[in-house]
């Protein structure tokens, strides 16, 4: 997980996540109901429930013999609360556009993990970038509150209310028309605990972690963020960046770095599903 600052989350509010298979079980009314043909015709994959149907946890793909593909996810969380309305109204963005062209120019395959909320808040970006195959769309909670007591200072989701608030997230994606969309949850700010993993077993997911805390939250130097990532990259890597405008300013700005340098490397995008599959 990741050793953001209490204080960059009260700045922020919404960027706490930055920087902590078996055949699917059958699907559930908290399930994505959307997709596209080609999803349809072959699921995503997930993992199996752990112990007393407790909800999965992906982190990255295993290290496989006689040497691992060199492959890599990179994710990017949408991140918007229940509660910033008002600050989206007065000028603040939630967005960002320009980094999602930036992925479809550079033909990196993506994995954004979306609150309900921003999709209520541009639901055109939304379903544009669940029509894209390029990206895959995984749930990242209704409002980004947290799903333990004591996470960055995030107000608290209630036990018994966890999984309405992911079916509540699928919902929204539903209502934007958003297509694409794989049964991953994020957990706000990377917290959670075994009661947390307890509560979602309605929602029927496999929650979804990282090896590699990018730290483009209020970071201001793109050169400090591609290195850290850079440094991280193993075989079977899972990133965590954020595509949010306000509070994750010089993302595009590193991914232009990365991207190059990881693909003169030898390595190759994927969506989560895809590293999952692996």
């Amino acid at each position: 997980m990741t050793t953001l600052t209490v204080a960059a989350v009260l700045l922020g509010g919404t960027l706490a996540g930055c920087g902590g298979a078996s055949p699917a079980p059958p699907p559930s009314p908290s399930a994505p109901a959307t997709a596209s043909a080609s999803a349809a015709a072959k699921k995503p994959p997930t993992m199996a429930p752990g112990p007393a149907g407790r909800t999965p946890v992906f982190s990255r793909r295993a290290a496989g013999g006689g040497g691992a593909e060199k492959v890599v996810a990179l994710t990017f969380d949408a991140d918007m609360t229940a509660d910033q309305g008002p600050r989206a109204k007065a000028g603040e963005r939630f967005d960002n556009p320009e980094l999602i062209a930036l992925l479809r120019r550079l033909k990196v395959p993506s994995t954004v993990f979306m609150t309900g909320r921003w999709a209520e808040e541009y639901p055109a970006q939304a379903k544009g970038i669940g029509a894209d195959d390029l990206f895959e769309v995984a749930n990242h909670s209704y409002s980004h509150y947290a799903f333990t007591a004591d996470c960055y200072g995030l107000p608290a989701v209630g036990k018994d209310a966890m999984a309405r608030d992911v079916a509540r997230a699928f919902s929204a994606f539903r209502q934007a028309g958003v297509r694409n969309v794989v049964p991953y949850f994020r957990f706000p700010g990377g917290c959670y605990d075994e009661a947390a993993l307890r509560a979602l077993t309605p929602a029927n997911v496999t929650a979804v972690q990282w090896d590699v805390v990018s730290g483009d939250a209020f970071a201001t130097d793109a050169g400090a963020v591609a290195e850290q990532v850079l440094d991280g990259v193993r075989p079977g890597s899972l990133v965590v960046m954020h595509c949010t405008r306000s509070a994750a300013p010089v993302t595009g700005e590193a991914i232009g770095r990365i991207v190059p340098e990881l693909r003169k490397r030898g390595y190759r995008f994927v969506k989560v599903s895809e590293l999952m599959e692996g």
